[in-house]
């Protein structure tokens, strides 16, 4: 239940840092945001070797299914973003 109480805390405090996030701050945090979750990716990769139990093996394989997500869909979005800003005459893929 003390893990528990954590997580709940640390959502309040990650949708209070950013709320008000501009939008020319929003690169960086995609960018830190991705980086978590490339990290969360690894350690529940390499978490898969050393467990038996068939929870756990759920668990971790739906934290590497949300991770892998999260920086896909980041990935999407600020390339989406990065194209706002390309003259409108060129087709850049």
């Amino acid at each position: 239940m003390f893990l528990f109480d954590i997580f709940i805390l640390s959502c309040f405090i990650g949708y209070f840092a950013i709320q008000n996030v501009t939008p020319v701050l929003y690169s960086p945090l995609m960018s830190v945001t991705n980086a978590i979750s490339g990290i969360i990716l690894i350690g529940a990769i390499l978490s898969l070797n050393s467990t038996t139990s068939p929870i756990n093996i759920y668990i971790l394989y739906s934290a590497i299914f949300t991770a892998s997500i999260n920086i896909f869909g980041g990935l999407y979005i600020s390339q989406k973003m990065l194209n706002m800003f390309k003259p409108k005459g060129k087709n850049n893929d």
